[in-house]
């Protein structure tokens, strides 16, 4: 056996993640909580954004979510490059698959007619 001392490195996954940061996040995630609580119950009613504007703006403001909510508090912002990669391109994937089974799904229905 060798008598050198063998070094141990150990990944900080929560690397910046200090208890500011994590205020700032839980800020940013309430903002866009309250935005979209505004455009459900205020706006949408009184008939100041139609239905059509909104879900598009529901889409985007849910993914800006998702998005602080993997990358901060999943620690995937502090995963090496490939692990990101292996995580968001199937999800990726998915999302256009389902889009496309969407569009697809309304030629069969127009067949039944």
């Amino acid at each position: 056996m060798s008598s050198e001392p063998t070094e141990v490195h150990h990944e900080d996954h929560g690397e910046g993640m200090t208890k500011k940061k994590i205020l700032q996040i839980f800020g940013v995630l309430l903002g866009i909580t309250v935005v979209e609580f505004i455009i459900a119950l205020l706006l949408v009613p009184k008939g100041i954004i139609p239905l059509h504007v909104a879900n598009p703006i529901y889409i985007v403001l849910t993914l800006a979510k998702a998005f602080y909510i993997v990358a901060y508090f999943m620690h995937l912002k502090f995963e090496k490059i490939g692990l990101a990669l292996a995580i968001i391109v199937p999800i990726l994937f998915i999302i256009g698959l389902i889009l496309v089974l969407t569009n697809e799904s309304h030629y069969w229905i127009d067949l039944r007619l």
